[in-house]
């Protein structure tokens, strides 16, 4: 069952319930009740239990690509044209090559131009053709090789040229707003309960270690890692029915090369069609297998094996149709998602433009008069 998450914001979270409708046949009488909190043996089932899971679990096939939705693949490269009439939006990926971005208008693109000069500026000042990080090319295209945060801002092209031999030279200005953007940062995030022993038994700690460890092994495969976002135990009141406690767990799966970011363009791979074709590994869910099916599968055994067994109850054990996914995508500080700002790049986490800011992992850049910066983090 797929439903939209109650505490939905921006960014796009949904909610899935793993094996809805059913509760543990815990509760049907004639379960044996397992033995004292605490007891090495209980520990110890629990643990082969655990790790019998693992062996269970199928081999990961790898990760798959995924590509940003905003943009459309094409065979040749990117050129954007400039407009006499408002300032143009160019978006370039953090640390990648951008876009041919041209000095002329759409008439002018498919015109002759005699003695045509093309002089840029940036918010460095003017931009040489010998520049390093950015280049100019002998027709007058701006070409950043490896974009960096701070190169977001207003460039300016002035161009001069002749229509014919015979007119005047006439003179264009043309202005574009480069932004740099990143992707966002997927994540799934997990909620679980589990049967425990009493809240202050160390016991309770060692199984949230081990299962950890479990999970972290099933998702490695796919270049994700697990992380513990919460853990609590409380003392439950069950309807018609007695105290018992039980654990609550939150965790996150999230993508290692998320969390690194994307690195530094360094040949001629980094071309805008190639690079978006090869770029950003995820673990997502929308592909099989992956590392959700994988944790989904995983649980769905534990309550398999619990039906089969003759003995009694381990003292720790998962709770049948507890397990909760949220998928969540967060962009990173002094960036935010804004479609009607960046209708070109609706899901790309677009750097913060100056009177606005984003101070952590939100959605959206906030407003702020005195933020004169692209790209900033705090409000001063």
């Amino acid at each position: 069952m797929r439903r939209r998450s109650a505490g939905g914001g921006g960014g796009g979270e949904w909610m899935e319930a793993s094996a809805p409708g059913r509760r543990r046949r815990r509760r049907r009488q004639g379960w044996r009740r397992a033995p004292a909190a605490g007891s090495p043996l209980t520990w110890a089932a629990v643990v082969l239990l655990l790790s019998a899971f693992v062996a269970r679990a199928s081999p990961s096939v790898g990760s798959l690509i995924r590509l940003p939705r905003g943009f459309r693949l094409t065979q040749d490269k990117v050129k954007i044209v400039g407009s006499s009439n408002f300032p143009v939006k160019v978006y370039v990926m953090l640390h990648q090559k951008s876009p041919h971005v041209l000095c002329v208008t759409p008439r002018l693109r498919n015109s002759e131009m005699i003695d045509p000069s093309f002089q840029w500026h940036g918010p460095r000042g003017k931009i040489i053709s010998e520049n390093s990080t950015a280049q100019v090319t002998s027709t007058g295209s701006l070409i950043f090789q490896n974009f960096e945060e701070g190169m977001s801002g207003v460039y300016t092209c002035f161009l001069e040229y002749k229509p014919t031999v015979e007119e005047i030279v006439k003179n264009l200005e043309l202005k574009y707003v480069i932004y740099a953007y990143r992707e966002p940062h997927y994540y799934y995030q997990f909620t679980a309960r589990y049967h425990a022993a009493p809240c202050n038994s160390i016991y309770n700690i060692s199984f949230e270690k081990k299962l950890l460890q479990i999970l972290s092994k099933l998702v490695l495969d796919l270049s994700c890692e697990v992380s513990l976002l919460k853990s609590e135990c409380h003392r439950v009141k069950m309807q018609r029915a007695g105290l018992q406690n039980e654990l609550f767990f939150t965790f996150s799966v999230s993508s290692l090369d998320t969390e690194k970011g994307p690195k530094p363009c360094a040949d001629h791979s980094c071309e805008s069609s190639k690079r978006l074709s090869k770029f950003f590994l995820l673990c997502r869910g929308d592909f099989f297998p992956d590392a959700k099916n994988l944790i989904e599968r995983f649980f769905n055994q534990q309550v398999e094996v619990l039906g089969r067994r003759a003995e009694p109850l381990p003292e720790i054990y998962y709770i049948e149709g507890t397990l909760q996914m949220v998928w969540i995508n967060r962009c990173f500080p002094g960036y935010g998602m804004n479609i009607l700002k960046h209708p070109k790049c609706p899901e790309c986490c677009v750097i913060c433009s100056p009177g606005s800011y984003n101070p952590r992992d939100g959605n959206h850049c906030l407003q702020c008069n005195s933020s004169l910066a692209f790209g900033a983090k705090a409000c001063v």
